[in-house]
Parts: C-alpha cells; structure tokens; sequence
C-alpha cells in the first residue's frame, strides 16, 4: 500500500510540478484485474481501486494498519463506475450497478469485490477512514442519491450533485461521499472555490476519455497551483487547500471528505477575484 504525506501551505510553493504531483496525486490505482490501495496522511484516508475481471478480488489488511481484517476500525464507501458487479460483506452479497454505492460500517469482514460480466468488468472506487463505532451496511442506489441541479449553462458549469453518504442519506462515522456531474458543454466544477480546515477532501475524476484531460486547482487562494489529471486518477486536498476544476470536456467526480463534521455545507468561501 503506498502512502503519500501532503506537505504544509509553508513548504507547498516551493514545490515543483513533479514534487506537486507526486505529493498531492494519485495515478496509477487502477489496473484491471487487481486491487490496489494508498493511505494518505490526511484524517487517516485510504483510497482504491478494484477492478476484477474472472476472479474475485479480497478487501486486504495492510500491515500499515495493523488489523486482523480492513474494517476492524474502519469505515468504508465504494462507488461502482464500471459495468455491473458485486460486493460480498459480512456473509452478505450486494448488486452494484453503474454508479450505485455501497456504505459498508465498522466491524465487517470477509470483503470481497466480483464482475458480473469479464468483458464489461465492475470498477469499484473505494474511499475509508476510522470510525469509532458501527453504523449499518447500506445500499444506496444512483436513483436514491437526491440529484440536485447547480450551475448555468452561461457560466460553464451546469452540472448535477449526487449525495450518497451524508447527514440525510446513509449514515456513517465521518465519511461524507458523492459524485458530482458535469453537463455537456459545461467544464467547471467548485468555482468559486472554498476551503474547510475542519474536514479533508479526495476527489476522483472520471468520464474522461483517453486523450481528456481535467486541470485541478489546488492551493493556497494567493498562491495556487494545477495539476493536470486523466481519467481515474485522484487527488488529496488538504484543509488549507482551495479544490476546483475545468476539463477539456463534460467529466464526473467523486468527492469525499472526512474530518471534523459531516456538515456537506461546512466550507469557507474564496471569492474569484482574490484568487492569485
């Protein structure tokens, strides 16, 4: 399991590209036919991916986290972006379908990830962090995560929030989870963009295609940065972090956060014309 420790808004300007990338971006988590992870130093995070083909992939225990079984003190939520899979949990199997979600609490064990269909393989993004006592393992299908419309057409950014884990859908410890959608002809997504030093933030992108790139704003609001990410690849924004973005086309993206509070409305706003 890789881990990556986000550097200080004190040492971040000084970083380079490849400093930047290796430091905050994470690229090279999908490989069909295996399951990889990565701990980010941030509110204790650990991102994946699993992508099974013909055989079934387990849930590990890294040695890093000293465990007997992943979720021994863990929460966790998984997002399918690919063709339809299951997940195995607890004795338990659930469907997963594109873009449904599963939030699987403290406690369970014997995790497991399964394609349907080799040749239209399940793509399972997975997102954990602690939790202090167990909530239940719940399904939450695309159609049940309350679609909310945002955006203009004017300002490039029409685009569609899809909340899955939160205060009013599936209860969790801390993990707060969704997927947000742009429309076609929209490119923008969190402008203007904010910070929120009581929770950390991963985002996803995906629905790129492969010469489709999506440019990530990142840093302090006087001193920002980009990196420039393909499909599938995630990044970490720390607190202190302004976390936006515009693509070379219409993308999605999965946001997460963990932290302080569950509040999705917690944030403190960056107006544009501060931004340097």
């Amino acid at each position: 399991m890789k881990t990556i420790f986000p550097s200080d808004p004190q040492h971040y300007p000084r970083m380079t590209t490849e400093e930047l990338r290796d430091t905050f971006l994470l690229s090279s988590l999908f490989v069909p036919g295996e399951l990889h992870l990565a701990y980010i130093d941030l509110d204790r995070t650990v991102v994946g991916m699993a992508a099974p083909l013909r055989s079934a992939l387990p849930l590990p225990a890294p040695d890093l986290l000293h465990v007997d079984h992943f979720l021994e003190r863990r929460e966790i939520g998984v997002l399918n972006i690919g063709g339809k899979g299951k997940i195995q949990a607890g004795g338990e199997t659930y469907h997963l379908d594109h873009l449904d979600c599963l939030y699987l609490g403290r406690g369970q064990k014997d995790v497991s990830f399964s394609s349907d269909d080799p040749t239209t393989p399940a793509v399972f993004y997975l997102l954990s962090y602690p939790a202090h006592t167990a909530y239940p393992s719940t399904l939450i299908r695309q159609s049940e995560s309350n679609p909310m419309e945002l955006g203009t057409t004017e300002n490039a950014n029409r685009r569609t929030i899809c909340k899955y884990v939160h205060q009013q859908g599936a209860q969790s410890c801390q993990l707060v989870m969704g997927v947000t959608h742009l429309h076609e002809g929209s490119v923008w997504n969190t402008m203007p963009p904010h910070t929120h030093l009581r929770r950390s933030e991963i985002y996803m992108y995906f629905n790129l295609g492969e010469a489709g790139r999506a440019i990530h704003f990142m840093g302090l609001p006087k001193e920002t940065r980009h990196l420039v990410m393909a499909n599938r690849d995630i990044v970490a924004s720390p607190g202190w972090s302004i976390h936006a973005g515009a693509g070379t086309q219409a993308y999605s993206f999965c946001w997460g956060m963990g932290g302080e509070n569950q509040d999705y409305a917690d944030m403190d706003p960056v107006s544009v014309t501060s931004l340097f």
